[in-house]
């Protein structure tokens, strides 16, 4: 066999080979990768979700200050509502503590596209005769802009109340107790029953429309959990109130009738709960049932209590729920009967919950004498 010294082949030749062999084994330079894109979770709908009354620790009295310790948006010589809810010129009402912003998952991003009195046409595709509701576009065309940019991991929707009209069926109970015209639930009964067809439609529009938004971004199924969530009764059954029917409840907040309580918790709220998880099954979305995640926390529930002088809040103790309030000596009457701060970290712990699950239906309960980090699940 030759030697370098008395190589077989030419010089050239082996020169050549050399050369070549040196440019096989020199690793070859690419374009830097492209930035992996930031994970993220997204909230849309109503002011369930968006987060009303995330001002509020429990509920006060005390028209001044900080009202107790309740009022959040409390600052020297005055109230800072930007605090809580940011820029609310649209009337929007996002939370900082609202239930996507409070689950704790390590995502990089929790966008809350949700916004106070947005119905199922505000969740639809513009181009499928969605609407724009506060100046803002249709939320699903805002969470297709979303997935394009960001690694959408999970989207919750809380929508459909205000299509059955479930803020006036209140206010109508409401007015009849506050006026001695009587109760309610018969008359609003009727129309619950004329109006539960159509809302649920929208509703299973509203689901495909984030399906589609999603598509459009390039998203399989699979590539995120689409979570239908439901609504938690605002005010507790009659038997539960800590005020008398014929006592203070229009100046505590909480003015209903036992029968319209009764009513509202175990007749419409079950009714609307399985509206919505049908609709969720029906478009192979997991459904979280939220019904009992405030039950003892609700305004004026006789197991939650008043904030005062000598009982601060606390989210053991104190109600998760903002009470029926006008707006004449504190905050807005859009805040009322909506979770208060204490209420969007527990139904932010009931996402959390279902984050490390597998998908399907579940339910969130609370537990009794703890905080809302006593939030749990189960199969439901």
């Amino acid at each position: 066999m030759g030697t370098l010294d008395s190589p077989s082949l030419p010089a050239r030749t082996l020169a050549v080979m050399l050369c070549a062999g040196s440019l096989l084994l020199t690793p070859v330079a690419h374009a830097d990768a492209a930035p992996a894109k930031p994970t993220a979770i997204v909230s849309l709908g109503d002011s369930f979700i968006a987060g009303n009354a995330g001002r509020w620790r429990g509920n006060s009295d005390d028209p001044f200050g900080d009202r107790s310790g309740t009022d959040r948006a409390a600052v020297p010589n005055g109230y800072d509502v930007g605090k809580v809810y940011g820029d609310t010129d649209g009337g929007c009402f996002r939370s900082d503590v609202a239930e996507i912003r409070s689950t704790g998952i390590a995502v990089d991003q929790a966008i809350n596209l949700a916004c106070s009195g947005a119905e199922s046409p505000n969740i639809w595709r513009a181009s499928h005769g969605g609407r724009s509701w506060e100046d803002e576009q249709p939320q699903a065309d805002a969470l297709a802009s979303v997935a394009r940019t960001s690694n959408v991991r999970m989207v919750v929707l809380s929508v459909g109340g205000n299509d059955l009209g479930f803020g006036d069926i209140l206010q109508s109970c409401i007015t009849g107790y506050m006026t001695g015209g009587g109760s309610c639930h018969t008359a609003q009964q009727a129309q619950v029953q004329t109006a539960f067809a159509g809302a649920m439609a929208a509703v299973d529009k509203s689901i495909k429309e984030i399906r589609g938004a999603m598509a459009s971004a390039g998203y399989a199924f699979t590539d995120y959990r689409l979570v239908v969530q439901s609504y938690s009764s605002p005010l507790p059954r009659g038997g539960e109130m800590r005020y008398p029917e014929n006592g203070s409840r229009t100046y505590e907040g909480c003015p209903m009738y036992n029968s319209d309580l009764d009513w509202a918790r175990d007749s419409l709220m079950p009714r609307l709960t399985d509206g919505l998880r049908t609709e969720a099954r029906n478009n192979s979305a997991d459904f979280l049932d939220l019904s009992d995640a405030l039950q003892g926390h609700e305004a004026c529930s006789k197991s939650s209590r008043m904030a005062d002088a000598t009982h601060p809040p606390s989210a053991a103790s104190s109600d998760w729920v903002r009470y029926f309030n006008t707006g004449a000596l504190q905050g807005e009457l859009k805040e009322s009967l909506h979770p208060n701060a204490y209420g969007q970290l527990a139904l932010g712990r009931c996402l959390a919950r279902i984050w490390t699950t597998g998908g399907g239906t579940w339910k969130c309960h609370n537990t009794p004498g703890q905080g809302y980090d006593g939030m749990y699940v189960t199969n439901g």
